[in-house]
C-alpha cells in the first residue's frame, strides 16, 4: 500500500513538472529602438511562478500586441504601433525545443495604430482593431504561419460625445464569441461594441448583422472584453468610465445587467481602466486600472453572472496595460509599462486574492503579456 501511495505521489509530481516546463509568457513592449529586444519569452514554472528566460527577436518596432496560435506554434504581433503613416501586423514561428522565435512575414494592418489581434480558434484567419483611424482587418493565415494578404476592411468615422477623445471611432479590441461564430469591437471613440459574424468558410468572412452594434453609456470609452467560461455572460471593461459592464449574451446579442465601479467610489477620475479577464473555473474577475490607481480589481461572480467587488491588488508597477491568467488558474502576470516591469502574482483559488511571487522581470515599455500552455 505505502509503495503505491508513493509511486502516486512521483507521477504526480511528475506531471506537474512537465505542466511546468510547457507553460510560457510572451511579452511584447513599446520600443522603437530595433538594437533592443522587443519581444521576448519566458518559461513559467507553474509550481513556485518563477519565470526563465528562453528567447526574443530585436529588429521590431513596437510590437505592441501579442497573441498565440492555438497549436502554439505561432506569433502573432501588432507591429509599427503609434508609428505614424504605418501600422502592420507580423508573424513569427517559434520553437520551444530549439529555444527560438523567428520573424516569418509582416502585412499592413489597413490602418494606422494597431492595438489588438485575434487568431480564430481553426488557426486560418488573424483580426486585428485599429486604434487611430477606427477600423477592423481581416487576414487569411497561411499553413506556414504566414499572414496573407488583407482579404476584408471596415472603416468607421462616428464619434461619440467626449469632445477630445471620442472626435471619431477608436476601435480598441477585437474579441471572438465562445463559438468563434461572432466578431466584437468594442470602439471607445463611438461608445459602441460593434458586430460581424464570422463565416469562416468564405473568403470575406466578416458579415453584417442585423444588430451592428450595442451602445454603451455615453462616455464609457469601452476597451476590452470576455466571456464567462460558460458562454451565457459577457463583460466589457471601460476606459473612460471606469467601469465594468456586464451583459446576458445569446446568439451575437448581449442584453445589460449590471454596471458596476473597477474602482473605489471615492476615486472620481484618472481611472484608465485598461484589461479585462475571468479565472478559469468562471468564479472571479480580474481587470486592471492604471492612471492613479496602478491595480487589479478583483470581483467575485455570481451564479447570474453579477459581480461583487472584493479586493484590490497593486500591480507593483506604474501603467498595467495588459495582464493574464495562466490556463491553470493558479497565476496571474502583470506588464507595467511605464515601470517597465512584469510581476507574477499567485492566485488563491478559493477567495481569489492574490499575492506577489518569485522574482520581477525587467523589460522596458512592457506593454503585453500572453500566456499559452504548450
Amino acid at each position: 500500500m505505502k509503495l503505491k501511495i508513493n509511486l502516486f505521489i512521483i507521477t504526480f509530481l511528475v506531471t506537474l513538472n512537465l505542466f511546468s516546463q510547457n507553460t510560457y509568457v510572451f511579452l511584447g513592449s513599446y520600443n522603437r529602438d530595433i538594437t533592443v529586444e522587443s519581444i521576448q519569452i519566458y518559461q513559467l514554472d507553474t509550481l513556485n511562478g518563477k519565470l526563465t528566460k528562453i528567447t526574443s527577436v530585436k529588429n521590431v518596432i513596437n510590437p505592441s500586441f501579442l497573441t498565440v496560435s492555438p497549436n502554439g506554434k505561432y506569433v502573432y504581433a501588432c507591429t509599427e504601433t503609434k508609428t505614424p503613416n504605418a501600422g502592420s501586423v507580423s508573424s513569427f514561428e517559434f520553437n520551444p525545443q530549439n529555444k527560438t522565435l523567428t520573424f516569418l512575414n509582416k502585412q499592413t494592418s489597413g490602418g494606422e495604430n494597431p492595438v489588438y489581434v485575434s487568431v480564430h480558434k481553426s488557426g486560418r484567419w488573424l483580426v486585428n482593431a485599429n486604434y487611430t483611424e477606427g477600423s477592423v482587418s481581416v487576414h487569411p493565415l497561411l499553413e506556414n504561419g504566414r499572414i496573407d494578404s488583407l482579404a476584408q476592411n471596415f472603416q468607421y468615422s462616428d464619434g461619440s460625445v467626449h469632445k477630445e477623445r471620442q472626435t471619431r471611432s477608436h476601435v480598441h479590441s477585437a474579441i471572438f464569441s465562445p463559438q468563434n461564430d461572432y466578431l466584437f469591437l468594442p470602439d471607445l471613440g463611438a461608445d459602441k461594441i460593434r458586430c460581424y459574424r464570422f463565416d469562416e468558410s468564405l473568403k470575406q468572412p466578416l458579415v453584417e448583422t442585423q444588430m451592428p452594434f450595442t451602445k454603451t453609456d455615453l462616455q464609457a470609452g469601452p476597451r476590452h472584453f470576455t466571456f464567462h467560461p460558460n458562454q451565457k455572460f459577457g463583460y466589457c471593461i471601460e476606459e473612460m468610465a471606469g467601469a465594468i459592464s456586464v451583459y446576458e449574451y445569446e446568439n451575437g446579442t448581449f442584453k445589460k445587467i449590471q454596471r458596476i465601479n473597477t474602482h473605489p467610489d471615492k476615486i472620481k477620475e484618472g481611472f484608465e481602466s485598461s484589461d479585462i479577464h475571468i479565472s478559469p473555473d468562471g468564479k472571479f474577475l480580474y481587470a486592471t486600472n492604471r492612471g492613479k490607481e496602478n491595480n487589479i480589481a478583483i470581483f467575485s461572480i455570481d451564479e447570474n453572472g453579477i459581480l461583487k467587488s472584493i479586493g484590490y491588488q497593486s500591480t507593483l508597477g506604474k501603467h498595467p496595460r495588459i495582464f493574464a491568467l495562466d490556463e491553470s488558474g493558479k497565476f496571474v502576470i502583470a506588464s507595467n509599462v511605464n515601470s517597465g516591469n512584469v510581476v507574477v502574482f499567485k492566485r488563491n483559488t478559493k477567495t481569489g486574492m492574490l499575492k506577489k511571487v518569485g522574482k520581477e522581470v525587467k523589460m522596458e515599455n512592457v506593454s503585453c503579456v500572453q500566456v499559452k500552455r504548450i
